[in-house]
């Protein structure tokens, strides 16, 4: 079965994934690509915004700390990595994840390192879901006998 998946779902897996396992599955690949830095891991801040609803006017939020890195491939893909936190080895697994998932070994990255990351971060917020359910009270008005 062929997954399609867009840059954008796979960035957004590397992001949010916890740093230990996405680097113990990148090592268990055993992929290591030589690269060039374009710009190497630097720790920085951005601005987080919100809207009230969802959809009013937008407000900014606070700032968060960000890592990010850009590299480029021997054979010739860019990759880049924005991560949240200080995590500079998570930016550098990320943007070569990002930059590998764009040549001929796309196939077995998506198989052996983002669909189960996928699965693994679908099944723990499922067991937080489950677990927030589990404390919920549902009121109900219980309609009285009189007329």
């Amino acid at each position: 079965m062929t997954v399609e998946m867009t840059r954008r779902d796979w960035m957004s897996t590397l992001a949010k994934a916890p740093a230990a396992r996405l680097a113990a599955l990148w090592q268990a690949l055993e992929m290591a690509p030589e690269f060039t830095w374009l710009r190497a891991p630097e720790i920085g801040a951005t601005m987080v915004r919100g809207r009230m609803g969802g959809t009013g006017a937008p407000f900014n939020l606070g700032e968060m700390t960000v890592t990010r890195c850009s590299l480029q491939l021997v054979s010739g893909e860019v990759g880049h990595g924005y991560v949240q936190g200080r995590d500079k080895d998570k930016a550098r697994i990320a943007a070569l994840v990002d930059a590998v998932m764009q040549g001929d070994a796309a196939a077995q990255v998506r198989a052996e390192l983002l669909i189960p990351l996928q699965d693994e971060m679908a099944a723990d917020s499922a067991s937080r879901a489950a677990k927030a359910a589990a404390t919920k009270v549902d009121f109900f008005t219980m309609v009285r006998g009189e007329d």
